[in-house]
């Protein structure tokens, strides 16, 4: 069984940076596409950074240069490295990633989210 778990959220002033981590555990073969969601109150879930197994990297557009995603393959780990934080980046952030199992079956997972809280 595959688990995701994400952690590193909190409360943060406005101006300032955290690090959110996504980690998969069980029985993991390979992660391809992992993906960092997030959702406030009353809205949507965006995605709001994007990584997959070649490197290749997306952002949404209101994160660009603040926002940072990183993989450590070897730790079956995607960081989300967030800076310059500003109000309206608080939400709740899951992870969403397609991973292969040990049966060579790919699936997509989400994680259950961790909260992200911006002060003024």
């Amino acid at each position: 069984q595959v688990q995701l778990q994400e952690s590193g959220g909190g409360l943060v002033q406005a101006g300032g940076s955290l690090r959110l981590s996504c980690a998969a555990s069980g029985t993991v073969s390979s992660i391809d596409t992992v993906a960092w969601y997030r959702q406030a109150p009353g809205n949507w879930r965006d995605m709001v950074a994007s990584i997959i197994s070649n490197g290749s990297i997306n952002y949404a557009d209101s994160v660009k240069g603040r926002f940072a995603i990183s993989r450590d393959n070897a730790q079956n780990t995607v960081y989300l490295q967030m800076n310059s934080l500003k109000p309206e980046d608080a939400a709740v952030y899951y992870c969403h990633a397609l991973i292969q199992d040990y049966s060579g079956r790919f699936r997509y997972y989400w994680g259950q989210g961790t909260q992200v809280t911006v002060s003024l």
